[in-house]
């Protein structure tokens, strides 16, 4: 996928966040309080906590482009992508509360993300619901980012063919992407 990224888009700088080797901390009691706190009344304890935020977030903007390369685990993300999303879903950082909901405050750029999944999707006996297709395309949506898109490599669990064939799909997807300049 990045090879097919550097060939349309040419020379890339790469931010590579490995989560499950460097997993992100899940968000605790400090960094949910100093999240909630007005900017102005922080100290440098609340500084402290959101740094590993403010970190996720400045490499989210600075991204032209986000690959998530990820498992579905139980039908939907991992907890340790579910704790990156935390932290960079934060209000009156990344999205503002009105009475209408939130207002992303990021600019749009794409999100692709590649899920392996163990099983089948389809109508049928044995096949299961994509819950998280429609959670990364909302919450992303949340912060401003509404350029989502998703392939599954399903079966991934069930021997060679249908590893192959995976790889078949994801390479048919990445050839129709159609990315917008950010």
């Amino acid at each position: 996928m990045i090879a097919w990224l550097k060939r349309r888009h040419g020379p890339l700088t790469i931010i590579d966040r490995d989560l499950a080797a460097d997993p992100v901390p899940h968000i605790d009691g400090a960094m949910a309080r100093a999240s909630l706190m007005p900017a102005a009344d922080r100290g440098p304890a609340e500084h402290a906590a959101l740094a590993l935020s403010e970190t996720l977030i400045d490499e989210l903007e600075g991204a032209d482009v986000v690959l998530i390369s990820t498992p579905m685990h139980n039908f939907t993300v991992p907890s340790v992508l579910k704790a990156w999303i935390d932290h960079v879903v934060r209000p009156n950082r990344t999205f503002r509360s009105t009475p209408a909901g939130k207002i992303g405050l990021l600019a749009d750029r794409p999100v692709l993300a590649v899920v392996s999944c163990g099983g089948p999707f389809h109508d049928g006996p044995g096949s299961q619901r994509d819950m998280m297709t429609p959670y990364l395309q909302y919450v992303f949506g949340s912060v401003g980012i509404t350029q989502v898109e998703v392939v599954r490599m399903e079966n991934m669990a069930r021997g060679a063919d249908f590893v192959a064939r995976g790889f078949e799909r994801l390479d048919a997807w990445t050839g129709s992407l159609a990315i917008r300049a950010a």
